[in-house]
């Protein structure tokens, strides 16, 4: 078994070209914290990208930063604070829930799995944020897509191609993303003891309101005292958040709290306790309990998630809360997945996506992790990996069992993801 760990953009295209030549899989990691996500690596060798690092180029005026893809996220994220900058989409950091430390993820893995947080309602993605990439595909080329600056949107699909590919298609060498300033204040509401439906119905109204929310979830009261170091414990919390100037969050807050005053108690959180409740949220904390206990990740009509985690607890023992209005679901099953009655529920509620972003070894083996894609989807995607990776060298195995005479029937079950 061979780990390569390159420290240029040279040396990745070298080990890549090895690879190909050679028909030999490779894994592809940065510093391993979503190593825990999809199907277990079936390759004898890695590409370790963790010394492929440092910022290459930051412009505050011209909102773009361009960073070696093993560069570590927390790093980037400091960088841009002292400049009171921000990746405006607040990528997830999955550390925690697969059982290691906050900060250890790279920039390169945040497209790579098209990360985002509470703030995607307003802000979208990484894909919504990349503005060029460096790459090597599996064939061994080194290629480009995009540019340095805001208004160039050359390659622009290309890139956004790379998000949430999970390195089956290139190795990321190098990424630019456009970079926003960060909001001087924000202010939380929590509207204090609502059922999963009130909640809702809640959300909805203040999504339609004129307060500009930036980000609404729900913890229900058995998941609250979880968040943020147990300022939310006692009762559900439905949460509500504004950012932006100073008195425009004051007024803004102001003119939510008139109409949910009928909803239940409400409590207000400022500036760091604001933000500490919306990140342990993005992190999904209140399922980060060292277990192996299956969590779902699931995308769906906002409206429609709380009638089928409903309609799930009468099949299966799980816990669930809400980010995005109830557009995105964290599940947490009692004991093995569910996987079927789940994709059954979520097609009868409406559609969407359910991802196993948690497991143990043997279950991520043998349950499709990804959710299956429509013929138009997959057939985009066999397209898509034979063009940049005709040989299966990347990653194979972690999106679709990685049997190379059902290469492309495998691309079928969702080798990119959106």
């Amino acid at each position: 078994m061979t780990t390569f760990t390159p420290s240029s953009a040279a040396e990745v295209l070298i080990a890549v070209q090895w690879a190909a030549v050679n028909e030999a899989p490779l894994e592809i990691v940065g510093h391993g914290s979503k190593r825990g996500i999809g199907r277990p690596a079936q390759t004898e060798h890695t590409l370790d990208l963790s010394s492929l690092t440092g910022v290459t180029l930051y412009e505050p005026e011209e909102l773009v930063l361009s960073a070696r893809a093993g560069t570590p996220l927390a790093e980037i994220e400091k960088l841009l604070a002292e400049s009171g900058q921000e990746l405006a989409f607040e990528p997830m950091d999955y550390g925690p829930l697969l059982g290691s430390q906050r900060g250890r993820g790279t920039i390169g893995g945040v497209l790579a799995a098209n990360l985002s947080g509470s703030r995607r309602l307003k802000a979208g993605a990484a894909r919504d944020h990349i503005l060029g990439i460096s790459a090597v595909s599996g064939r061994g080329e080194a290629f480009k897509s995009g540019g340095r600056v805001v208004k160039n949107v050359t390659g622009y699909d290309l890139s956004k191609a790379m998000a949430g590919s999970w390195g089956t298609l290139a190795v990321l060498t190098d990424v630019t993303f456009k970079v926003l300033p960060k909001a001087e204040t924000e202010t939380t509401l929590a509207v204090r003891g609502l059922l999963d439906e009130d909640a809702a119905i809640a959300m909805a109204l203040a999504l339609g309101s004129s307060a500009e929310v930036s980000s609404a979830a729900h913890i229900p009261e058995n998941l609250a005292g979880s968040i943020a170091g147990g300022s939310l414990a006692g009762s559900s919390a439905t949460l509500l958040r504004i950012e932006g100037f100073g008195p425009s969050v004051i007024y803004r807050s102001r003119a939510l709290i008139d109409p949910l005053k009928n909803a239940g108690p409400i409590e207000e959180f400022a500036g760091d306790a604001s933000s500490a409740i919306w990140r342990d949220v993005r992190d999904c904390i209140p399922f980060a309990d060292g277990s192996e206990r299956p969590v779902w990740r699931i995308s769906m009509t906002p409206g429609e998630a709380h009638k089928m985690v409903m309609a799930l607890r009468m099949e299966a023992a799980c816990d669930a809360f809400y980010d995005w209005q109830g557009g995105l679901v964290w599940l947490r099953m009692e004991a093995d997945p569910e996987h079927e009655t789940i994709r059954r529920l979520l097609k009868q509620f409406g559609g969407g996506h359910a991802t196993l972003v948690r497991a143990s070894h043997a279950l991520r083996a043998a349950l499709p992790v990804f959710e299956p894609q429509p013929a138009a989807l997959a057939a985009l995607s066999a397209r898509l990996r034979q063009e940049f990776d005709p040989k299966g060298i990347l990653n194979p195995g972690r999106m679709v069992p990685a049997d190379r005479s059902a290469s492309l029937e495998g691309s079928k079950q969702g080798e990119i993801n959106p």
